[in-house]
């Protein structure tokens, strides 16, 4: 196995991230929990700063998030492995 590239690593990283984050959103408006589930939910999304659950500009804000987090992920990830290569 080869050494990972940080560009197309980290931009997969990044894709996932906001594809699972909308999926989450979304998840927040269905009725498949009880009251106290859904609440739950909702405050989950709260505990990253400056987030309200369902406000555009908080929307745009865990967008940004979870962009920064998967670069952070994908730069520890990629330098693990490619460090962790022996070369013969």
């Amino acid at each position: 196995m080869g050494q990972l590239s940080l560009k197309l690593y980290g931009w997969k990283c990044v894709l996932g991230a906001e594809i699972v984050y909308i999926l989450c959103v979304l998840g927040g408006f269905l009725p498949l929990r009880s009251a106290q589930g859904i609440e739950l939910h909702h405050r989950l999304f709260e505990t990253l700063p400056g987030l309200t659950w369902i406000s555009f500009g908080s929307f745009i804000l865990g967008v940004v998030y979870m962009f920064i987090f998967s670069w952070i992920f994908a730069s520890y990830f990629v330098w693990m492995h490619n460090s962790s290569i022996i070369k013969n």
